[in-house]
């Protein structure tokens, strides 16, 4: 029986490889030999997940000429790769990926880092802040109050609870668009909410339109529901979206869904204007496209000149009946990672659609939890909260800016404006080199890649407004470290990481 669970093909294993070119070695610097570098890629993909474990590789022949290199060359990178625990092969049955005995699997998404590990490693991977006390305490304690009701029924709300999606829909209204609670569904964060719609519009093999870069674990989470995914490039800097491109991809491409973040991008920052949300939704209703749009960030406004009345008008407000644009929202974000709690807002019938769907997915969200969102939108607990969010994120923003520029003076961004990242090009060095060379002096940061589609990105990572002061100026600190590390072409060993301790 075959040992391998997927295939990658050599056309596909080659484009990968490519994009992690390096900068330019410079006087002096030794080049590893062709079939080190091989291995080291195909390592370096498995480590980062965007080769699976498990994975058949292609057959050596296949792979020398998708590189145009020798099939000496790649019998001795899968030969290394073997003898380093990062390859397995059976006569007639090939060779696939592998991870050597004792190493953790790699992460497909952007998993939080486990608690154990939290004194030694600077977690940069996951955008997410600690909960805003006392509000979280607070709205729990509010919610048993209001459990004992619950308690004498069932407790399966496929669409949430009556009272959460009419506050929802009266938030809406308030911020100008007229919303019944039956165009609102409550699910478990946002990602449920996105996986609900993507099974209900886009089936195995249809087209998605996706910004590129955009954010990885919905990336992902399309790519394992079968979805084609159709990038469209994002303009540079934090000017976001180049309207005439997104018409053409709409246009030619015929996608069945789009997903963007107009608010506070994931992973750039940008701010859609206007313009370009009213001229994206008359893209996607000419082109008959369903246009999903992520709010998860709209409250994470850090400028203070931007305000709640300086934003622009919502997506949704360019197509308030909801027939085109599908609007998900979370608590996750602007709040907290751990409070699961989302919602979709759409026309009627798609709700209705998603509803009857849910019987075949998670039945629904919990109660207890939704009472808690409801307590804070209810008592003005939310506001409060959300500032002293927005507070954080401000102060761990500026810290985190001002400690990359002093350490690592040639990486190159845009501040933005609100939301919780940073998109920075490295100097001209790898992502993924470095998110493998962070890991092993204590900082654990997203490389480029995760957030595009078919190895874009590799100049990039992402940096999260999630340290602030001190802890900012040693994540900086070790990020300088790793560079090193990669200008120097180091690989394999291991340096300690320092315990930090705040």
């Amino acid at each position: 029986m075959a040992q391998w669970t997927s295939a990658v093909g050599a056309a596909q294993l080659a484009r990968l490889l490519t994009s992690q070119q390096d900068r330019p070695a410079g006087p002096g610097t030794r080049r590893p030999p062709a079939y080190r570098a091989l291995a080291d890629g195909v390592r370096l993909l498995v480590l980062e997940g965007r080769v699976p474990v498990a994975a058949r590789l292609p057959a050596e022949r296949e792979l020398a000429l998708a590189l145009s290199v020798s099939r000496t060359t790649v019998a001795a990178a899968y030969e290394a790769l073997r003898g380093e625990g990062f390859l397995e092969s059976r006569r007639g049955a090939g060779s696939w990926t592998a991870v050597p005995a004792g190493n953790p699997l790699p992460a497909r998404g952007l998993e939080p880092l486990p608690p154990e590990a939290l004194g030694s490693v600077i977690d940069l991977g996951c955008a997410s802040l600690p909960a805003p006390e006392p509000w979280l305490t607070r709205a729990v304690q509010g919610a048993l109050e209001e459990l004992p009701p619950y308690a004498h029924t069932h407790g399966d709300y496929p669409a949430g609870l009556p009272a959460l999606r009419a506050m929802i829909a009266e938030r809406y209204t308030a911020r100008g668009i007229p919303t019944m609670p039956e165009q609102i569904m409550v699910t478990t964060g946002a990602m449920g909410a996105i996986d609900a719609i993507c099974h209900l519009f886009a089936g195995r093999g249809e087209r998605i339109a996706v910004e590129s870069p955009s954010y990885a674990n919905i990336l992902q989470l399309m790519r394992e529901a079968g979805a084609r995914l159709v990038p469209v490039a994002m303009a540079e800097g934090l000017s976001g979206w180049d309207m005439d491109r997104w018409r053409q991809v709409l246009r030619e491409a015929a996608p069945r869904l789009a997903y963007v973040v107009a608010d506070f991008h994931n992973p750039t920052g940008a701010l859609a204007d206007e313009d370009q949300r009213r001229r994206l939704v008359d893209a996607a209703r000419s082109a008959g496209t369903v246009l999903v749009a992520d709010e998860t960030m709209t409250e994470l406004w850090l400028d203070d000149d931007l305000g709640e009345s300086g934003l622009p008008r919502p997506v949704c407000g360019f197509d308030p009946a909801g027939s085109t644009v599908v609007t998900v929202g979370s608590a996750s974000k602007a709040f907290w990672a751990g409070m699961r709690i989302g919602w979709v807002r759409a026309a009627p019938d798609v709700i209705r659609s998603l509803v009857a769907a849910r019987a075949y997915a998670d039945l629904g969200t919990p109660v207890l939890e939704q009472l808690a969102v409801n307590w804070l939108f209810s008592t003005g607990g939310w506001q409060q909260a959300v500032a002293v969010r927005r507070h954080q994120a401000r102060g761990n923003r500026d810290a985190l800016v001002a400690a990359v520029r002093r350490q690592l003076p040639d990486w190159e961004f845009e501040v933005p404006r609100g939301g919780l990242t940073l998109w920075v090009r490295a100097g001209g060095l790898s992502g993924s080199r470095l998110a493998e060379a962070g890991e092993r002096v204590g900082v654990r940061v997203p490389s480029g890649p995760r957030f595009g589609v078919d190895g874009a990105f590799e100049g990039y990572v992402r940096l999260p407004f999630t340290v602030g002061g001190a802890v900012a100026e040693e994540a900086a600190t070790r990020l300088a470290a790793a560079a090193r590390l990669v200008e120097k072409g180091a690989t394999g060993g291991t340096e300690a990481p320092r315990t930090f301790v705040a």
